[in-house]
């Protein structure tokens, strides 16, 4: 575990995302850390396709989880 010092106004910006997400502020951040590293190593994939194989390897059900 570390501390990462980020500016004050976008720590408002998490805080406010992480309440609507339902996710701690450090959960956002680290969220929001992941999918960044990850499109940026991927750079020709959308936001859609890296959570799509994100959940692939997960092996996350989708129409378990929504029920269909």
């Amino acid at each position: 575990m570390g501390i990462v010092k980020i500016d004050d106004e976008l720590h408002g910006e998490i805080r406010k995302a992480s309440s609507v997400m339902v996710r701690s502020i450090n959960a956002q951040a680290e969220y929001w850390i992941k999918i960044g590293m990850l499109a940026e190593a991927n750079p020709s994939m959308s936001f859609s396709d890296i959570m799509r194989d994100q959940m692939k390897l997960a092996e996350v059900d989708i129409r378990k989880a929504v029920g269909g």
